[in-house]
């Protein structure tokens, strides 16, 4: 089976703030870069809107996707949180809603259509992908046009 790695970020200038995305693919020694931006939004969305744009890229579900991002907020969502907040309605264990519950769910649909391996990988820490992708996010903030 095909590998594809995926790196992914987001980040928010002020928390809620101006914030932005970036993911950095890479395929048989091809890569792809994908950003973005949103006026009013918080890190953690930022974090979520990434790992679903990556997927969202992906062109085929035969393929194993290596996904990395240095959000614990991601990691432990879609590797431990995620099955008790279906169980319990997207509710949190004290049964209050889920935050970014639509987000959530996007990111739960496209977790079960592909074979996502999720890699945590420390922010800021002179990692090719991850800087990659931090530079992505910082250029869509730069570039969003304040209305």
């Amino acid at each position: 089976m095909d590998n594809i790695i995926i790196y992914t970020d987001g980040g928010c200038r002020g928390n809620p703030g101006i914030g932005g995305w970036g993911v950095w693919l890479r395929h048989k020694g091809a890569e792809k870069k994908l950003k973005g931006a949103e006026q009013d939004t918080t890190n953690n969305r930022m974090e979520l809107t990434a790992a679903i744009k990556a997927l969202e890229a992906l062109k085929s579900d035969k393929i194993k996707v290596d996904l990395y991002t240095d959000s614990k907020y991601v990691m432990n969502g879609i590797n431990q949180w995620i099955v008790n907040w279906k169980k319990k309605n997207w509710k949190t264990s004290t049964k209050k809603p889920v935050k970014n519950v639509d987000l959530w769910q996007q990111l739960d649909k496209l977790n079960q259509k592909y074979p996502v391996c999720w890699h945590w990988v420390k922010g800021h820490s002179n990692d090719e992908g991850n800087d990659m992708a931090d530079l992505l996010a910082n250029q869509a903030m730069d570039n969003i046009t304040i209305s």
